[in-house]
């Protein structure tokens, strides 16, 4: 398969959003109509279903990984394998940003680009997964440890040897979350993020 057709496919898959497909199959009001307005996880978990917000992560993040599965597959023997793996990833984070379905208004992505970390490199990737939760559990913002993680994917990915490709794929992610958590790090100085796990006052 050529590769104009490889990245066609990667961005389909990522064009998918579980969010508004989950809220559907659980008939739950549509994500993009409360809270953030962001079709993603965090936001689905402000309906009060954890198992649609479980969904929707899992969902998001496989299609990253799917996608280049694939392209490894189609790819195989290949001398631009590894090329391909990582432009197939990088077309279904776009896809999830800006999905052809859903008038290319998506999410922030955080789930997909675990899902492309994890199979382009499962070491990076749970490297990478670890921070997150780690920031998560000490600060209780999920945007602070989205844009973190973000941040140090693509150093990460140097310090293990990763292939230019690959630390260049990871950099244009990292930044495009860090660019789609503008509104999030402005909140975040100003004391009025929302915050994830914390108790509720009385």
């Amino acid at each position: 398969m050529s590769a104009y057709l490889t990245i066609a496919l990667a961005y389909v898959i990522g064009s998918l959003s579980f969010a508004v497909l989950t809220a559907m199959l659980f008939r739950l009001p549509d994500p993009r109509s409360y809270g953030s307005g962001n079709p993603g996880a965090a936001n689905v978990l402000r309906s009060g279903s954890k198992i649609a917000a479980l969904v929707t992560l899992l969902g998001d993040a496989s299609k990253g990984a799917v996608a280049i599965w694939i392209a490894s597959a189609l790819h195989e023997g290949s001398e631009q394998r590894q090329v391909m793996m990582a432009l197939a990833g990088l077309a279904a984070f776009l896809g999830h940003l800006y999905p052809v379905f859903f008038g290319f208004k998506g999410g922030k992505g955080v789930a997909t680009a675990l899902g492309i970390v994890l199979a382009l490199n499962w070491k990076l990737g749970l490297l990478v997964l670890v921070i997150f939760v780690a920031v998560v559990l000490v600060t209780r913002y999920v945007s602070l440890a989205s844009v973190l993680a973000a941040l140090l994917a693509a150093p990460l990915a140097v310090a293990l040897g990763g292939a230019t490709t690959e630390v260049v794929v990871l950099s244009l992610v990292g930044l495009l979350i860090i660019w789609r958590h503008a509104a999030n790090l402005r909140r975040l100085r100003d004391g009025t993020e929302s915050k994830v796990l914390a108790k509720k006052q009385p």
